[in-house]
């Protein structure tokens, strides 16, 4: 598989997870979602994991990861600078 395929792939069950934050999916269920093999999905699954992207929470299911809410963070954070921007521009 190349490398924008597979990338591909592990984009598409990082999409699957959201709105899974708090109770996660079970690999299996994940899998029928997408319509992809299991093992697949746990490879993209491993991944996203090494990248702070997903998780695996303690019942086993899988949700959005820390390093992902941190980005969200930063992102809220960086509009929040520049609407300060804004106004002070405007006053």
């Amino acid at each position: 598989m190349s490398t924008v395929k597979s990338g591909g792939k592990i984009l598409t069950v990082r999409h699957a997870l959201q709105g899974r934050s708090l109770k996660g999916i079970v690999c299996s269920d994940l899998a029928n979602e997408l319509n992809e093999g299991a093992s697949q999905v746990h490879r993209a699954l491993q991944t996203l994991i090494q990248e702070g992207l997903a998780s695996q929470l303690d019942d086993g299911n899988y949700a959005l990861g820390r390093e992902l809410v941190a980005i969200a963070h930063a992102h809220s954070d960086e509009i929040n600078r520049a609407q300060s921007d804004i106004s002070e521009h405007i006053q």
